[in-house]
C-alpha cells in the first residue's frame, strides 16, 4: 500500500529525480514557460509552488532555502525580485499546466508548464478579433 507516500517516482533513482526537478525548476522560472511530459509537469508543479512561495517571503533564510534547490544565483534573483511581488496577493496557484498532445517519437504525453501572467489574475482580456472588428465597424458608422 502507498499510504502517504507522496510524489511520482518517474522511472528514475532518488539523485536523478532530484537533479532532475532542480533543473526543471530553474528552466520553468528563468523562462517562465517550458515544454515537457505530463507527469513531469504535474511533479515540477508541486515544487514550483513551493519556491514561488519561497520567493514571497522574501527573508534571507527564504532566500538561502531557494539557493538549496534552484541552480542559478540569476534566477534566484530573479524569483525574489519580480516573480515573488508578482504573487504577493495570489494564495496559490502559481502555474498552469495546458495539455498540447503527444510527442512524435515516443507517443508521451505532452504539456506546457507556465507561470501564471498578469492578465490571467486581473480577468480583463483582449476581446476576440470578430469583436474588434464589429467595434470598429460601430465607430465608423457612428462617425
Amino acid at each position: 500500500m502507498r499510504h502517504r507516500k507522496s510524489g511520482r517516482k518517474l522511472n528514475r533513482s532518488a539523485s536523478h529525480r532530484w537533479a532532475l526537478m532542480r533543473n526543471l525548476i530553474t528552466s520553468l522560472l528563468r523562462d517562465e514557460k517550458i515544454k515537457t511530459t505530463d507527469a513531469k509537469a504535474k511533479e515540477l508543479r508541486r515544487w514550483a509552488e513551493r519556491v514561488i512561495t519561497l520567493g514571497k517571503q522574501g527573508s534571507l533564510h527564504a532566500r538561502r532555502q531557494a539557493l538549496g534547490i534552484v541552480q542559478d544565483k540569476a534566477v534566484v534573483r530573479k524569483l525574489f525580485d519580480t516573480i515573488g511581488p508578482r504573487f504577493k496577493e495570489r494564495p496559490g496557484g502559481y502555474t498552469r499546466i495546458v495539455k498540447i498532445g503527444i510527442r512524435r517519437g515516443d507517443a508521451a504525453p505532452v504539456s506546457i508548464i507556465e507561470l501564471v501572467g498578469e492578465a490571467a489574475t486581473s480577468g480583463a482580456q483582449k476581446p476576440r478579433r470578430r469583436a474588434r472588428r464589429r467595434q470598429a465597424a460601430a465607430q465608423e458608422a457612428a462617425a
